[in-house]
């Protein structure tokens, strides 16, 4: 039995077929939380991200022009939902009203110092990610997410041939590990590169 195509896919959708959308959904929804933590959401921020994107297909269902480019379109409407997101975080004020739980003590917390460490460290290395190339950060991001998207879709998503995938982030990640090699971090760049392969 062959794969349906996207265009297969939407045009069932399009007239109702339950089992063409769940195809849908199964095949890109990874790619969609991809896009999401990318943008370092929260995983209930994200998971709103993914329902409106989907939401937002549903809406145009009938308007998308070339079905075979769909994943191009979801993360571009991903990317929007995100940004948004992001935008409405920062009016909100953050804080649960509870000054009692401020003055509890967690004795099980691991020492103040480790987590400033942690965080000093964290800086550092994102500050070298800020100096790769749009293009790396934008591979790195998506590649790295927990599941990583599949290859085609990311193919589709950042318009590249699959096979120059793999080595892109090879390249990326190489050129990381110099920018943290000038402040001492390199050690965490190749373990951070062991896990991923």
């Amino acid at each position: 039995m062959h794969e349906s195509t996207t265009t297969e896919l939407l045009r069932r959708a399009d007239g109702g077929d339950q089992d063409a959308w769940n195809a849908l959904v199964g095949r890109y929804t990874n790619l969609l939380w991809g896009v999401g933590r990318a943008h370092r959401l929260s995983t209930v921020d994200a998971a709103d991200v993914v329902q409106t994107t989907w939401l937002r297909l549903i809406e145009n269902l009938g308007r998308i022009q070339d079905p075979e480019r769909l994943p191009g379109w979801l993360a571009t409407t991903a990317r929007r939902e995100c940004l948004a997101v992001l935008r409405r975080a920062g009016r909100e004020s953050v804080g649960t009203g509870d000054d009692a739980a401020l003055d509890v003590v967690d004795e099980h917390a691991e020492p103040l110092d480790a987590r400033l460490l942690a965080d000093e460290r964290d800086a550092a290395l994102w500050n070298c990610f800020e100096q790769l190339s749009e293009r790396c950060r934008l591979v790195l991001r998506i590649l790295m997410t927990t599941p990583p998207p599949a290859y085609t879709d990311v193919a589709e998503t950042l318009d590249m041939p699959i096979g120059s995938i793999g080595p892109t982030r090879g390249r990326c990640l190489k050129r990381l590990e110099g920018l943290a090699d000038q402040v001492a971090l390199g050690p965490d760049i190749r373990s951070l590169e062991r896990t991923r392969s």
